[in-house]
């Protein structure tokens, strides 16, 4: 046995950074990170609970992620979620339009039918009923790909509205690799229309930061923001605000993801001004942009930069706001999935588990399907004091 099988995950990222003859320094800039992230990672005092950045770790130490996490250890549950991912990938992967394979036997939708399956995709996306999503989406890829070819005018929206959903799902699931085919995708069938590249720059955003290119996402992110941004804020139309603002949101999460405090605040505060004139309880675009969702950012990004003590204090004022609820499930129990994360730097684990099971209650599979919340589950089970229900939950999905 490897010694470094026995250390925590921070400990091993140390192991073998020394293993690579690699300082600090050198492994933070390969990952697009700050030496003191590098530091708080090898210590301990922070945890690594997304999957991609585990990736992305163990590919620059030239490592499989397996060994990064031990080699004794197999999540429960990856199975059928692999199974989901490599379905949409070979959903992704048909080419039968391009390649002008004879028609399925379903016929052609009409496009008022298209925009209704596009429709109950998103919503039971942002209900976190991914698994269904994943029944979804092949066929939706299908049908929205056949429209597309026969009329691209009519077919274009929700052809890209379709490959946006599917980007979101597969961050969702920790396979960035695969949501950025489908973002890819959507960003080509936008090429012509400002409001459709705004929209998929959204998903875009997210990709590369799961796939470890903050810098890139932020550069990219904020060149969409002020491309549909409106000359004047006061008159612009609520859709364009609600995309712009949100890709301001996305470039701000990007820049705290490099430790770059000054441009995240700034980046959301100039959000704050736009969700201000949108208002609460809109879902332009399926952005649920608006006052309460800056807020929410504000306080991922806090915990990015590992200022936990902003992150609670904002948490527990940000759900007393009536647009709270207004937010979908999926929206609120992925922001509390951050909030544990603050809760667990702060050494409160009681809180972190509360947290958690709210999240649970608010939306199963953020929790039950989501690598990112797996983790931070099998993270906070481990602390002596975490609550009885959570450590149960635990031992029900077998994390940790």
């Amino acid at each position: 046995m490897d010694r470094s099988d026995l250390l925590p995950v921070g400990r091993r990222v140390a192991y073998w950074r020394g293993r690579r003859k690699l300082s600090q320094q050198v492994l933070a800039d390969r990952l697009g990170k700050s030496k003191s992230w590098v530091d708080k990672v090898e210590r301990g005092v922070r945890s690594l609970d997304k999957v991609s950045t585990l990736q992305h770790i163990a590919a620059v130490l030239r490592i499989d992620t397996a060994v990064l996490l031990g080699r004794d250890v197999q999540p429960a549950g990856v199975t059928k979620r692999v199974e989901g991912v490599e379905r949409i990938r070979a959903a992704l992967s048909t080419y039968e339009i391009a390649l002008e394979r004879p028609a399925a036997r379903r016929p052609v939708l009409p496009a008022d039918g298209l925009a209704r399956e596009v429709a109950h995709a998103w919503t039971t996306f942002q209900h976190a009923r991914y698994p269904q999503v994943v029944d979804l989406v092949p066929q939706l890829l299908a049908d929205a790909q056949r429209i597309h070819a026969q009329n691209p005018g009519v077919g274009r929206v929700p052809l890209v509205e379709a490959y946006r959903v599917t980007a979101s799902l597969l961050v969702k699931l920790g396979a960035p690799d695969v949501a950025w085919l489908a973002v890819d995708r959507a960003m080509i069938a936008a090429t012509g229309d400002r409001a459709s590249v705004a929209a998929g720059a959204v998903q875009l955003g997210q990709v590369l930061r799961e796939s470890g290119r903050a810098r890139v996402a932020k550069s990219v992110v904020l060149a969409a923001a002020y491309r549909i941004a409106p000359p004047v804020i006061e008159y612009g139309t609520p859709a364009e605000l609600s995309l712009c603002g949100t890709l301001l949101v996305q470039a701000a999460l990007a820049a705290a993801c490099v430790g770059d405090d000054r441009t995240a605040v700034e980046l959301i505060d100039e959000a704050a001004e736009m969700a201000a004139r949108v208002g609460e309880g809109h879902d332009h675009y399926r952005t649920g942009f608006g006052p309460t969702a800056v807020e929410l950012a504000r306080i991922t990004a806090a915990v990015e930069l590992g200022d936990a003590g902003e992150a609670r204090a904002r948490h527990e004022k940000a759900i007393t706001r009536d647009g709270w609820r207004w937010l979908p499930a999926e929206h609120r129990a992925a922001h509390l999935i951050d909030a544990a994360r603050a809760y667990l730097y702060a050494d409160d684990p009681i809180n972190a588990g509360r947290i958690l099971m709210e999240a649970d209650r608010i939306a199963p599979a953020e929790i039950r399907h989501r690598p990112a919340g797996r983790d931070i589950l099998a993270q906070v089970a481990k602390e002596p004091t975490a609550p009885t229900t959570l450590t149960h939950l635990a031992a029900t999905l077998r994390v940790g």
